[in-house]
């Protein structure tokens, strides 16, 4: 999203699909679904156009710098941060443990290939500082990206830039 170089002491994270989780959160969904049973009160279910991403902190003491994001076709993407406290292996999500704001880029169909993409710039902002924040004490941070709108996760790449505190 933003063309300046990168200094050359920043560190860019990718944002990497979590494909096990993404499935073991799609089998929790079927097996509610096999056994009729309902969601436990408050329990986030993972939409069939969703999936779970990860950011592994090399480091803690990180400065937000900006986002670098890419979509090859038209679409909205959503992402939410998922806070320090779910914990994947032991518990269901639950919507308590969704953070805002949410970061959403999007193209619309109508717009050629080559129109930069639209995102809510301060919203944006907070977000990356707030991952900036929870990565003082967190190794890994999960987030749900939501495709919508013709968005594919093939079309996709997305990275936060941060620099260290000096």
């Amino acid at each position: 999203m933003d063309n300046a170089t990168a200094p050359p002491h920043a560190l860019e994270l990718v944002f990497r699909e979590d494909t096990a989780l993404t499935e073991m959160m799609r089998l929790r969904v079927s097996s509610l679904q096999r056994s009729g049973q309902k969601r436990q009160d408050g329990e986030r279910l993972l939409l069939p156009h969703e999936a779970v991403y990860r950011l592994d902190f090399p480091t803690q003491e990180l400065h937000f710098s900006r986002w670098n994001f890419s979509l090859s076709a038209h679409g909205r993407v959503t992402i939410t941060g998922i806070s320090q406290h779910w914990t994947p292996d032991l518990t269901h999500l639950m919507t308590r443990q969704l953070l805002e704001p949410i970061g959403t880029f999007w193209r619309n169909a109508n717009d050629p290939e080559e129109t930069p993409l639209k995102w809510l710039e301060a919203d944006m902002q907070e977000f990356g500082e707030r991952i900036a924040e929870l990565a003082k004490v967190r190794k890994v941070m999960y987030f749900l990206f939501a495709f919508k709108d013709g968005a594919e996760a093939a079309n996709l790449s997305c990275s936060v830039e941060f620099s260290p505190k000096e």
